[in-house]
């Protein structure tokens, strides 16, 4: 059987430590969806179809990942995408709670899914996109954080 994980977030934009994770789970699972999120109850610095565009840009170097946008309930994707997995970056101990009530929920919703943590390596555990974007802004140099592609867009984004 052929393993699909499910790789949610809004991905706004994506950095170094999702791409580590990617990287990973690529070799974990036959298929990975990088499925970046509409989520409404947020403003995105990119559109949709940016974020998307930017996230299939950076992950062309692996083969069995593909990147689609959804503003469906992610168990609904999950399950229209034929995926077994959902797969989630644990950073730090603080977002620890939120993700396991998130997973606990999934699994009410879809008991066919299983949640997977993964925390990224050392030197990614305390980049967050927020925070990048905050840096950005501000003119600060996040060319260590991000792909060289999503540096530049930040770089125009904010001139």
């Amino acid at each position: 059987m052929k393993t699909t994980a499910i790789y949610p977030g809004t991905f706004d934009p994506i950095t170094r430590g999702h791409l580590d994770l990617i990287a990973r789970a690529s070799k974990l699972y036959d298929r990975i969806i990088v499925a970046v999120a509409l989520n409404k109850g947020k403003t995105p610095l990119f559109s949709m179809v940016e974020r998307v565009e930017l996230a299939a840009a950076v992950t062309t170097e692996f083969p069995n990942v593909e990147v689609s946008g959804f503003d469906t309930l992610l168990v609904e994707f999950a399950r229209k995408q034929g995926a077994h997995v959902i797969l989630r970056g644990l950073r730090a101990v603080s977002d620890f709670e939120y993700e396991f009530q998130l997973a606990g929920m999934n699994r009410r919703l879809a008991p066919e899914l299983e949640t997977v943590f993964l925390t990224p390596a050392e030197q990614y555990e305390f980049i967050s996109s927020s925070m990048i974007r905050e840096i950005a802004q501000l003119k600060g140099d996040v060319s260590s954080f991000v792909p060289d592609l999503v540096h530049q867009r930040l770089i125009q984004k904010f001139s």
